[in-house]
């Protein structure tokens, strides 16, 4: 920047502050246009900076205002923040370029909503406090390692467009959900991979009126694989062991347990919709312990995504998994035969059985586990069955 010029306090540019200094300076001042001849003349110093600034930016003002700008502002400080009342209307470009400014943000802002919504400015916020408190590390896991957090903000989101979009999932009986307390949801395995375990939970946690998250009950491999087990535990799972179940059903949750396994999952197409045997009950056992209902789920639509038309055992006892399925897209098309078929899901909940009725002592009565683990397979099959008369098509 240039050198400062030093303004003496009575708003002259230099020269003596005293009487005989400012009667010099007058000599050479030449009279306002338009005073009057002999007497006191009225010269354009004499009239005060302020008044002549008020002048020149009043006549800037109405120049802008008739091209729409911004209304007039009151003042001298306006006139300052604007840089002055400079010759050639200094102060009206400023208020033009202020409007302009005004104009391009709030069309911006009407981009922005109509892209993203409105309210996105409350959306952009959350998001960033939540990275923040990810990266202090300022967020609470249960003893499970469940980060209700991360699941509501990330997971939920990262599986909501396949639920809604792709699968397109239609729910029916949320009623039966309890609104708090522990819950046992039963329901069959299919597809393959486990899909419908995850649209399962991404339906409860949606169509809930208490938006409840449901816990699942996963196996060994799940917490085997690298990341997949971490965000497992991240999203609520924990490995299927009756000690695990009861306790999170005794506090109140609500779990999710696929008592099929992995015969219900890597069954052939040919026997899609055929219920396979419910292990030995061990579900059972654990709700009457904890004295909570048995919520019956039906899932259709899922038993068409990964059609499994072949079983390569060999190369599957060499990965060291259950089954390496064969579809008609895979392992032919490669990578792209992993893309599931966009088949329309249906997903029903039962009226709940309840266990509180029972003595404590009948969790190990293996008539009694027969028979309720018998009674929840039936009624969860003639569920499938009438939901697949129901269907008018695999896709739509």
């Amino acid at each position: 920047m240039g050198d400062a010029r030093i303004i003496p306090f009575d708003g002259s540019a230099g020269g003596s502050r005293g009487p005989a200094g400012r009667g010099a300076r007058r000599q050479n001042r030449t009279p306002r246009q338009g005073a009057a001849p002999g007497g006191n003349e009225a010269y354009e110093d004499d009239i005060p900076v302020r008044e002549r600034r008020r002048t020149v930016r009043s006549g800037a003002r109405a120049n802008v205002r008739a091209i729409g700008a911004v209304p007039e502002p009151d003042g001298d400080s306006s006139a300052r923040r604007d840089g002055g009342a400079a010759p050639g209307g200094g102060t009206g470009l400023g208020a033009l370029a202020g409007a302009l400014g005004g104009l391009v943000g709030g069309a911006a802002r009407g981009l922005a909503d109509g892209l993203a919504g409105p309210g996105w400015e409350d959306k952009a916020a959350d998001r960033l406090a939540f990275v923040r408190r990810r990266i202090t590390g300022d967020y609470e896991v249960d003893e499970f390692g469940f980060d209700e957090e991360l699941t509501d903000a990330l997971i939920m989101s990262l599986l909501r467009p396949l639920y809604e979009k792709y699968f397109r999932v239609e729910v029916r009986g949320m009623e039966h959900i309890p609104d708090k307390g522990g819950a046992l949801i039963v329901a069959n395995h299919s597809g393959t991979l486990p899909l419908d375990a995850l649209m399962t939970q991404v339906a409860v946690h949606d169509h809930h009126p208490e938006s409840r998250n449901l816990r699942l009950l996963a196996a060994d491999l799940v917490f085997q694989m690298p990341l997949v087990g971490q965000v497992a535990r991240k999203s609520g799972h924990t490995l299927a062991h009756p000690a695990d179940a009861e306790r999170l059903l005794s506090h109140g949750e609500l779990v999710g347990v696929w008592p099929e396994g992995y015969k219900g999952l890597g069954k052939p197409f040919k026997d899609r919709y055929k219920l396979q045997r419910f292990g030995r009950g061990g579900f059972v056992s654990s709700a009457l312990r904890t004295g909570v209902p048995i919520v019956p789920c039906s899932i259709v639509g899922a038993e068409e995504i990964y059609p499994m038309i072949g079983n390569v055992r060999t190369l599957a006892r060499l990965l060291g998994v259950p089954y390496f399925p064969v579809t008609p897209t895979f392992p032919l098309l490669g990578p792209l035969g992993l893309l599931p078929l966009p088949t329309r899901w249906h997903i029903e909940f039962g009226e709940p059985i309840r266990t509180d009725s029972y003595p404590s002592q009948t969790a190990d009565d293996p008539m009694v586990v027969f028979n309720l683990t018998d009674e929840v397979r039936e009624t969860i099959q003639h569920t499938i069955y009438r939901v697949l008369m129901q269907r008018r098509s695999v896709f739509f």
